[in-house]
């Protein structure tokens, strides 16, 4: 019994520290939709992720397997933050409609990316007992779907955080890099890298996204 409450509360740990990630993509996605819009966003988005991550728990094992799995999901967490900058910087006006499918689609794709480390971590603090397993999912959704809720509600009222958001996005995807079983063996004796490669990733985000906005801007401009 006591070992079935620790771990438990391992999992509510697992999940509140990995699910913040999901919940920052998922604001960030949503960001510019009318209220309206903006919910449905989080709820088919949450939905979405969390029956990926469901499959996903399922085959964890094989997951971890798959040969620089998560170089390439990091690469990808990385164009998506960079994307979400020039995103926000653009002043296009995009349909309704596009705009709630397109913030699903990303907060779908993104969480898919992020949910490798979570599902992992959660069959490992389970130690393959499905019902946790399936009790550490249930405990993702609301902190998932409440924590979006309250980062679109802070992104709205100080816009910088947005950037900082994605900032936080790089420095994830460039952990999921040197995490990787096929290239952590080669920086497991440079400690260094542990924090300077994620940092280098979210500068790079930030640069990159305010870069391409701002050319943009100017190609906007020239047109008018």
């Amino acid at each position: 019994m006591v070992v079935l409450f620790v771990q438990l509360l391992s999992l509510l740990a697992v999940d509140i520290v990995l699910s913040g990630d999901n919940a920052l993509v998922i604001a960030l996605a949503s960001r510019e939709l009318p209220p309206i819009l903006q919910k449905r966003a989080i709820l088919f988005g949450s939905l979405g992720a969390v029956l990926l991550r469901v499959i996903m728990t399922f085959i964890a094992v094989y997951l971890l397997q798959i040969p620089f799995l998560k170089l390439v999901g990091g690469l990808l967490l990385l164009w998506i933050a960079i994307k979400l900058i020039v995103d926000e910087e653009s002043n296009e006006e995009v349909a309704a409609e596009e705009h709630l499918w397109g913030a699903v689609k990303t907060i779908i794709v993104a969480d898919f990316v992020m949910s490798l480390d979570n599902v992992v971590a959660i069959a490992a603090v389970a130690n393959g007992h499905m019902g946790l397993m399936m009790i550490g999912l249930a405990i993702s959704i609301p902190i998932v779907m409440w924590g979006s809720t309250l980062i679109s509600i802070i992104m709205k009222r100080w816009p910088i955080t947005i950037i900082i958001g994605a900032g936080i996005l790089g420095w994830t995807s460039g952990k999921m890099v040197i995490e990787d079983k096929k290239i952590e063996p080669f920086l497991s004796a440079y400690h260094w890298t542990s924090w300077i490669v994620p940092m280098v990733f979210a500068v790079t985000v930030i640069l990159i996204g305010l870069y391409i906005s701002k050319k943009n801007k100017k190609q906007e401009g020239s047109l008018v």
